[in-house]
């Protein structure tokens, strides 16, 4: 898997899965119109202005409420291409890489601002914030994720995995 590069939007603590998709986005949607409603609650401007290739970064908890796996899935299709976070919620955590969204443990988030370039290297865990100069850690993705990212995810992996078998 190559760097990552994108312009970051950044959020603070507790960012739920009920922020992420509320309920009127995944009960009577199809996935790409329920993406519309991502983080409408907090800012309802983020879905129509994030681009492809962009990166999330939030602070401790990222991800935490219920187990809804259309909250990574209207980042991704939102052109999400990594989330950064201090800490996530477990079933969040895995839910978005197994959508093939990496998902970085970053302990430095607080020292990124919105609108800042950022590189990440996944597999070195480093964030290089093009805007200050700044490189930041992170703990780095195994290559075993990472394949199943660059595959599209757990299912594609699966699948092409299945394929070689057969």
């Amino acid at each position: 898997m190559s760097d990552l590069q994108g312009n970051a939007w950044v959020y603070g603590d507790n960012i739920d899965t009920d922020q992420l998709a509320p309920i009127k986005s995944y009960m009577n949607m199809e996935a790409d119109e329920g993406a519309k409603l991502c983080l409408e609650p907090i800012d309802p401007d983020f879905a129509g202005a994030v681009r492809e290739g962009d990166i999330f970064v939030a602070g401790n908890n990222m991800g935490i409420g219920s187990s809804r796996e259309q909250a990574p899935l209207h980042l991704k299709i939102l052109g999400i291409r990594a989330v950064l976070a201090k800490s996530f919620a477990r079933i969040f955590y895995r839910n978005t890489l197994n959508l093939g969204l990496p998902a970085l443990v970053c302990p430095e988030t607080d020292k990124i601002s919105k609108g800042d370039e950022l590189k990440i290297d996944p597999l070195a865990g480093k964030v290089e914030n093009l805007t200050t100069g700044e490189t930041l850690a992170c703990e780095p993705l195994p290559e075993h994720l990472l394949a199943m990212i660059a595959d599209g995810g757990l299912l594609a992996h699966l699948q092409k995995k299945l394929k070689k078998r057969a």
